[in-house]
Formats: C-alpha cells, structure tokens, sequence
C-alpha cells in the first residue's frame, strides 16, 4: 500500500497546513515495512485538487498535520484514510503508524474534539481509524466540520437550484449557535472553504444559501437542525465488544475516535460508555439537534 504524507521538504517533517502542502512524500509499503519513497509536488491547490493527486497516486492513507473539514471531506470523498494532527520526522510519523503509536487528533482547524486515537497497527479486522474491512454502522454517513455535510454524494441535488449549483464555490462563513458563541470561522484560519455547490459535500442549508449568491455578496443565514445536521438517531448508537475493535481498548469515555465503514471510508465517533467487556459509541454529528447560524461570504466560483 501507499501513505502520503504532507511535507516540509526543507525541515522533513510533517507540514502542518493540507491545504497549503506544496509536497507529499509518499512511502511504498509492503508487510508493515517501508521498501521506497519519493517526493511529489502538490501539482494544483485547493482541498479537491489535493485529494485527486492522492487517490491518482493509489494513496490508501494520508499522515497529515492540521487539517479543516473542507480538507476532511475531500480526502474522505476520495476514499483515502486520514491520520491527522501529527507532527515531526516524517518518516518517524510512518514508522509509528506502522506500528499503531501514531496519534490522530481528528485533526482540525476547528472545534471540540477530544484527544485522539490509534491510527494503523490493526491488521484486516474490525478497528479503529483502520482503512480495511471496518465495523459498518449500518447507513450512517461520514460526519464532517467546519458547516460539510454528510455523506460522499457526488452528484448534484436536482431540488437545489441556482447559478451557483454544480460550480466549485470558495467562501468564508462565520458559524454561531443562538446565544452568539462562535463555534467555527473560516476567517480565523485565513483560508476560505472550497466546495462543489449542491453535490452534498454541504449541510443542506449551506447549500441552499450560496446557490444563488453573488461574487463578494454577504448573507446571514439560521439554520433549523432539519437544515443543518439533523435530530440525533437514537440508531447512531450502538455498542460493540472490545474484543472485536482492536485499539478500543486504549480510549475512554468521552474520547473521539474513526472507525471505518463497509465503504472503507472512515467516520467520526464518540465514546459514550466503557466497560470491561464492551464500548459503547455515539456515531451521531456533535451538532445533531442544534440551530446554526452562519454568515457566509461568496469568494470566488469556479
């Protein structure tokens, strides 16, 4: 298989921005060792554009430093398994992987998540943050960040109408909840948020809001939890044996971890109870049930 990692070609290690890597050192690897690596530029810029390269190099994991949730979604719609927050030697990051001590933090430019969790090291069978035959959780789709939506559509929502539908949108947004708290900004990362309009890589309102929105307009939008990320699913929940989820054993309650689908792609959950036999995790968005409110600035479209 092949792991890319962001890279710094002048320190070594881990760059710390996916968004901005100007490299990737990508490692061959064959029964748990490295046989060969090279470096590659980042030829394009932009989540997507980065993604592509990755899924073109037949990458199966990604080591990544910081990472936002346009970044997340990309490289889960590419099918690649992400290893976030590391930082280092980049070829000492690999051979921790390897051997399932690389820490994942879930990564990212915005909010909430709670330390993180084993990535790698755990063979063909059930585990977590694993790229292989993974726990399937039944018909839940991947969560993201930073305003993305549910789910790897890639087609175009045929209810969705607008000049903005079907075009790659860049745009900087603002989330609050009702009593003003600001849980995510785009500004504060100085980077803007790149999306396909209406493919289903955004939360439904978010969509609706940009595609009919001019270049350099500013709106405010208050989204119902139907717009945003839905009611929680008491189904979401769900309880396995410690047993079967190699690496379980080492989170604890409260902790955020990634297991992975049927589909191979991986999916952000939570601990919500832990005893000595069992795990209990809540796969439901962090956000389920909550009015948003968003302020959105269209950037560019492409």
């Amino acid at each position: 298989m092949k792991i890319a990692v962001t890279y710094d070609n002048e320190n070594k290690e881990v760059f710390q921005h996916f968004g901005r890597t100007q490299f990737f050192k990508v490692y061959d690897v064959e029964d748990g060792q490295v046989t060969s690596s090279e470096i590659i530029g980042s030829n394009g810029t932009g989540h997507g554009a980065l993604a592509n390269l990755l899924a073109d190099q037949a990458v199966v994991v990604l080591i990544s430093g910081g990472i936002g949730g346009g970044g997340q979604a990309a490289v889960a719609q590419a099918g690649v398994e992400l290893c976030a927050g590391a930082s280092g030697n980049a070829d000492q990051a690999v051979e921790q992987y390897l051997k399932g001590e690389l820490v994942s933090t879930g990564a990212n430019c915005d909010h909430h998540h709670e330390e993180g969790h084993n990535c790698g090291g755990h063979g063909d069978d059930h585990g977590c943050g694993h790229h292989g035959e993974g726990h399937n959780c039944g018909s839940h789709e991947e969560g993201h960040t930073c305003g993305e939506g549910c789910g790897s559509k890639s087609e175009v929502h045929e209810a969705l109408t607008g000049r903005n539908v079907g075009k790659v949108c860049r745009t900087h947004y603002r989330g609050t909840f009702n009593d003003g708290t600001q849980f995510d900004s785009s500004y504060d990362r100085g980077e803007p948020l790149e999306f396909v309009c209406g493919a289903g890589q955004m939360i439904p309102g978010f969509d609706a809001a940009v595609a009919d929105m001019e270049v350099g307009q500013v709106v405010d939008v208050h989204l119902m939890p139907e717009e945003a990320y839905g009611m929680p699913d008491p189904s979401a929940i769900f309880t396995l044996e410690i047993a079967q989820l190699p690496g379980s054993e080492s989170l604890a309650v409260g902790q955020q971890a990634y297991l992975t689908g049927q589909s191979g792609q991986p999916f952000p959950v939570k601990v919500t109870a832990k005893d000595e036999k069992t795990i209990t995790f809540d796969a439901n968005h962090e956000m389920a049930g909550k009015e948003l409110n968003f302020r959105i600035e269209l950037v560019e479209v492409k």
